[in-house]
């Protein structure tokens, strides 16, 4: 009797915890759109895009070293735990100019980990406040076109976030001089929106093969 009561709990308690943790994704798990129809990157830069890709997007301005360790902290808390995903990316703005500390800040970066999905984009004073302003967030640009907050895009160049922020009320970007921040909200949402386009995947894959 008791190796039958064993072997059901072993059984029905994974059942149960996948159940549990399924349902909560589905029905809470996905990260509330704050602003649709962000301007592509690409229009700026014809280098990168982020349609079709999950993108933390920054603004680190002219001057870069002054970012430096904001882009550390990503690199470390975010990047270093997503980076291996195939549709997960990195897209920092950088005034024109600014080539050279980018060079830099790329080779500090890469004593750290592989930067193969760290990607810059370059463009004029006017197309990095167009792109910018396309957000519609809370957030300002200092004088030098840098702010420590960084954002999540998705696929489909909507602006994630979230709109029952314990802290903000309604929170659209994550404060990279916040290791805190980071651990304990930014890591969390990423999880959220990478889970909620894995479990559409599924989805698709199934209803394909009925």
């Amino acid at each position: 009797m008791k190796k039958k009561i064993v072997l059901a709990a072993l059984f029905v308690l994974p059942v149960v915890v996948y159940l549990f943790f399924a349902s909560g994704v589905n029905n809470f798990g996905r990260l509330p759109i704050l602003t649709e129809k962000v301007s592509d990157v690409s229009q700026m830069d014809p280098n990168v895009q982020f349609k079709g890709k999950i993108t933390i997007l920054g603004f680190l301005g002219n001057n870069v070293g002054a970012m430096q360790g904001n882009a550390f902290n990503l690199n470390q808390k975010i990047y270093k735990r997503f980076g291996e995903f195939s549709d997960f990316q990195m897209i920092m703005v950088v005034p024109q100019g600014n080539e050279e500390q980018v060079g830099e800040l790329k080779d500090e970066l890469g004593k750290l980990s592989n930067v193969d999905k760290w990607h810059f984009a370059f463009g004029t004073e006017d197309e990095i406040e167009t792109l910018f302003a396309s957000l519609k967030s809370n957030v300002d640009l200092d004088a030098n076109l840098a702010t420590p907050n960084v954002f999540i895009i998705d696929k489909d160049l909507s602006l994630r976030g979230r709109d029952d922020d314990e802290d903000e009320g309604v929170k659209y970007g994550f404060d990279t001089s916040s290791v805190a921040e980071l651990n304990n909200k930014m890591v969390d949402d990423v999880k959220i929106i990478l889970a909620e386009y894995r479990l559409a995947l599924k989805k698709n894959n199934a209803d394909r093969s009925k």
